[in-house]
């Protein structure tokens, strides 16, 4: 059959380009098989990556014994941890889309039959597994894996516990030697943070996506198992390209839903309610907040894992990793849909091994959950007419409802300066705008302004409502991804000090108390802010982004959308 490749390399007129390939050092056998891409995010900045190079080697080696010439090239991957808390974090999900773009330019210039995306961390592996739909070529992703969790003073820590370990300096519970012990033992080696935070969802949502091996979500980052999925994944790839087995045949409504009730049963990060619609909208299906609300509703929670309990992915692991869980929620999926290895029923287990620690199973019967709703759940109302996401499971029960005053700002900053300074009180209802996809822009997360609140005095006191979201280590009564967004009029922005705020997650229900003739009034002395960036890819991304509600995905054409040329 005619592969892309062979548009570079085939006939008299490509001599020139199989003269820059021997360059590489590829010989005539090389070229004249097919070129599988290794999208790598390899580098020496994040933690997630700084293995990847060793794992890319491995996926290499298994694409050459299967009869492909692999062709490594990088994208840019940003550390959430390393970014969270200043302006750096502007630039963590619009990066989402760069790493997608740079995936599909690569494979378009460059001919690549298939592809290998060796990938981790927050936004990295989203954006990866979009240009794995927009290209449709035979793909598989090989997720770096999770970290070990550390310990301290004879607690199993990670990542979070150091940002929750500033409050409890702040509150006096902890010194500051103690919290410089912390820091050096949370993070004891290379691998995605250790707890159920965004990287080690999306890892698991891939694996229940059909689009990683077996067992690829929680093999730690530096086992040797980890190195020998690398290399199966090298095999893998070849033998979809002879099969012609593209994303669009596995990325499906089913798979979807599948990986949905995952991430719900996990109790994962709520940054996956902007990646699952974004990938989803690269393959052409529509999955939105509707459908996790729908989902969370019939999709018992199963897994205690931090931020919401106390499992790591470790714990997970030895519990049977995500075909476990598949096999809990068995009744509840489609396992007929394709894979990367079979059919998703490959992927499950005969039985579910009875593992505990801390006192509980790792992964709770269906009939006996943690809770009988999913980790996610999506509110609605005045304050939210598009809708908003919050992790249901790890809010204090006394939150669950509350209704309490509103107290405004306009960028995480000044939270964070008011909470140091002592004006937030309990029972308020902290409103953070400005965050949003535009406004902000980036919907940067907030971690360093949940954890102080998570770790201090106020823990479970007061709530949080935002236009930005989450880091999937965030825990507490925090209500993310209001849309439509404050930059774009919605109602976030016309809340004032004071206003009556009712939250009731049982009933799905966000709702500000103001009367409509008040909001009408405030709406036409409103009027946007000036924009944060008015130049650089963070100035076009603020241009172009869509809602929340939808992903945030990149609309094609804005100027047009805008009324103005295109």
């Amino acid at each position: 059959m005619s592969l892309p490749s062979d548009n570079v390399k085939k006939g008299t007129l490509r001599a020139p380009q199989r003269s820059l390939l021997k360059a590489l050092g590829l010989s005539d056998a090389d070229i004249a098989r097919p070129f599988v891409g290794v999208a790598s995010s390899w580098n020496r900045v994040v933690p997630g990556h700084i293995h990847l190079d060793r794992l890319t080697r491995r996926v290499e080696e298994g694409i050459r014994q299967a009869g492909g010439t692999p062709l490594v090239f990088h994208t840019i991957a940003i550390c959430d941890g390393l970014a969270m808390g200043h302006p750096g974090m502007y630039a963590s999900l619009p990066s989402r889309e760069v790493v997608a773009d740079s995936v599909e330019l690569m494979a378009r210039a460059h001919g690549f039959d298939a592809l290998v995306l060796v990938a981790s961390c927050d936004k990295i592996v989203p954006g990866m597994l979009m240009a794995a739909a927009r290209l449709d070529l035979p793909a598989v992703v090989l997720t770096g894996g999770p970290m070990a969790a550390g310990s301290f003073q004879g607690e199993v820590v990670d990542l979070v516990s150091v940002f929750e370990g500033v409050a409890a300096v702040q509150a006096g519970r902890m010194s500051e030697s103690e919290l410089a012990e912390l820091e050096a033992a949370a993070c004891p080696g290379a691998g995605s943070c250790a707890g159920m935070f965004t990287a080690n969802t999306m890892a698991c949502i891939t694996e229940a996506l059909g689009l990683s091996l077996p067992g690829c979500a929680c093999a730690l980052a530096e086992s040797r198992e980890k190195e020998e999925l690398a290399f199966q994944t090298g095999l893998a790839v070849m033998r979809l390209l002879q099969e012609d087995l593209r994303p669009s045949a596995i990325l499906t409504p089913a798979a979807l839903a599948n990986a949905c009730r995952v991430d719900l049963a996990l109790g994962g990060s709520t940054n996956t309610a902007l990646h699952l619609p974004a990938i989803a909208a690269e393959a052409g299906v529509d999955f939105g907040l509707e459908q996790f609300d729908r989902l969370s509703r019939t999709t018992p929670h199963l897994c205690a894992m931090s931020p919401a309990g106390p499992m790591r992915m470790e714990h997970l692991h030895a519990a049977g990793g995500v075909g476990a869980v598949l096999k809990r929620l068995e009744p509840l999926l489609d396992t007929e849909v394709r894979t990367v290895a079979g059919t998703l029923a490959d992927y499950l287990p005969p039985r579910v091994p009875e593992v505990e620690f801390f006192g509980q199973p790792v992964i709770h019967p269906l009939e006996r959950p943690l809770h009988a709703e999913g980790g996610i759940a999506v509110l609605t109302g005045s304050l939210a007419p598009d809708g908003a996401v919050v992790k249901q499971v790890a809010v204090a029960e006394r939150m669950q409802r509350h209704t309490g005053p509103a107290v405004v700002f306009e960028r995480e900053e000044e939270a964070v300066a008011a909470y140091q300074a002592g004006r937030l009180q309990e029972g308020q209802v902290v409103v953070v705008r400005y965050e949003g996809p535009a406004g902000g822009p980036g919907m940067r997360e907030m971690l360093a302004l949940t954890s102080l609140i998570s770790g201090g005095p106020l823990d479970g006191k007061l709530a949080l409502v935002t236009d930005g979201r989450f880091s999937g280590g965030t825990r507490g009564a925090a209500i993310g991804h209001v849309s439509p967004e404050a930059a774009a009029g919605g109602p976030l922005a016309l809340v004032r000090d004071g206003d009556p705020i009712r939250i009731d997650i049982p009933a799905r229900r966000l709702e500000l108390m103001v009367p409509p003739e008040e909001l009408a009034r405030r709406r036409e002395a409103w009027r946007p802010p000036a924009p944060r960036f008015p130049t650089g890819a963070l100035a076009r991304y603020a241009a172009q982004v869509g809602s929340a509600a939808r992903g945030a995905c990149l609309r094609p054409n804005p100027q047009r959308e805008q009324g103005g040329e295109s």
